[in-house]
């Protein structure tokens, strides 16, 4: 064994990883009843979106609510209002990946990639309107999980060559961005 190979030794590190990966892309449809029959749809909108996620299985659950504020004139288009509703929804987010052997508590992180926005409102029929609504999820899971290492006793006085040229200066490396090798393996 050469001098090198008696200085290296291999290490286990815990560390914060994501551990799971999904991302889902989903449409739904209210049905929102106003207080006037409703002549003509004038604007509909989504706010103050709220929600939190959790494990179901192999997948996560996304579970929230937001406020579908309904534009319409009513009396034959002689006057407007403005109705909001309050409505649920959940969106069951698939894994594209997840490492089973994650260790310690999970941490689920979901963030809205396209808040809930209204694409289409109708008449329905019978005083009602339909509005159709999209949004798209991403969520992580986050744990800790296991690294090995190689680490030497002692890097005093040693002159360390990496094969081929390398250059502390160099630009190639800058916009690497991990997660697209995650990506990849899908």
């Amino acid at each position: 064994m050469s001098g090198i190979d008696k200085d290296l030794q291999c290490r286990e590190l815990i560390a914060k990883a994501v551990c799971g990966k999904g991302h889902k892309f989903s449409q739904t449809t209210h049905t929102i009843i106003p207080s006037h029959t409703p002549s003509t749809v004038l604007g509909c909108w989504m706010i103050n979106t709220n929600f939190q996620a959790e494990m179901a299985g192999d997948a996560v659950e996304v579970t929230g609510t937001y406020d579908v504020n309904l534009w319409y004139s009513f009396a034959n288009n002689t006057q407007t209002e403005v109705t909001r509703e309050t409505v649920k929804f959940s969106v069951l987010v698939p894994l594209t990946f997840f490492d089973k052997h994650c260790r310690g508590d999970l941490e689920i992180v979901a963030r809205a990639v396209e808040q809930p926005k209204c694409v289409k409102a109708e008449l329905s029929g019978g005083g009602t309107v339909t509005v159709k609504v999209e949004s798209e999820f991403a969520v992580e899971i986050i744990g800790e999980t296991k690294v090995c290492v190689v680490v030497c006793n002692s890097c005093d006085d040693k002159d360390f060559h990496l094969l081929g040229d390398y250059e502390d200066s160099s630009d190639e490396y800058d916009d690497f961005d991990s997660a697209t090798l995650l990506d990849e393996l899908d």
